[in-house]
């Protein structure tokens, strides 16, 4: 696990996409085609926009998948993830595929289209963040470490439903969804390159004890410790509490 300190979030999402970007190029490069996975929320704002300005990127030989959906909430609502994606990536690239998670389709037919799916496309970079409450996608803790399912039905805890909240995505608690669509753990794991954008001051504590604690079910992005090629990125504020900068 690599970790990179930039001194604010718009340098740390433009280092992230950039990094990014010569990944997917040498997956172009070896094998002709690229699979990635994307990720939504305010922590990808920037890593999408440097993604965009890379123009060498042949975008028609890449298919990109992405990580969470609400479940019941329509593609017209401002948090809806997939109206999030289309509007700042996939309608603005000409892609050789997407594939969204329906989260208004049954939840379990949706995740079983979507397992099978992926299980044909081996991901070459997944872009993903950290949450509040150290989840990755909509892991939650006590996240499921042992499913091998890629696409799970999840429970979203207090905490995760009110950092949707702050960041001004829901009007109220009340309206935040209790349920959603998440890749699972492992099925992010099989991602042979990973880049973990996570800005913000709110952020500390999370990429505390996921960075530098024992990994756990209770801080579910620990897990990363463990990817091979895991690509952490931090602004001065998230990395705040980190004991190399105490």
């Amino acid at each position: 696990m690599n970790i990179s300190i930039s001194p604010n979030p718009k340098e740390l999402g433009k280092l992230a996409g950039k990094i990014g970007a010569d990944l997917i190029r040498k997956a172009l490069a070896s094998q002709g085609y690229a699979n990635l996975i994307l990720a939504t929320g305010t922590s990808q704002f920037e890593t999408l926009k440097q993604l965009l300005e890379e123009k060498d990127i042949d975008w028609r030989k890449v298919t990109v998948f992405h990580l969470d959906e609400y479940i019941g909430l329509p593609i017209t609502h401002p948090a809806s993830f997939r109206k999030y994606l289309k509007e700042r990536f996939f309608n603005l690239v000409e892609l050789k595929a997407y594939h969204l998670i329906d989260g208004e389709n049954d939840p379990e037919k949706e995740c079983e289209r979507l397992s099978q799916l992926i299980q044909n496309h081996p991901i070459d970079v997944a872009f993903v963040g950290i949450g509040e409450n150290g989840h990755l996608a909509f892991n939650d803790p006590p996240a499921n470490f042992e499913t091998e399912v890629p696409y799970l039905v999840v429970e979203l805890d207090e905490a995760c439903r009110a950092q949707q909240l702050g960041e001004g995505w829901f009007p109220n608690m009340d309206s935040v969804p209790k349920k959603a669509i998440s890749m699972s753990i492992k099925q992010i794991l099989k991602s042979k390159s990973i880049i973990c954008s996570v800005p913000d001051l709110r952020k500390a504590k999370a990429v505390k004890d996921c960075l530098e604690g024992e990994i756990s079910v209770w801080h579910p992005a620990s897990i990363l410790q463990s990817h091979p090629a895991c690509q952490i990125f931090l602004d001065q504020d998230s990395s705040s509490l980190l004991s190399a900068n105490s």
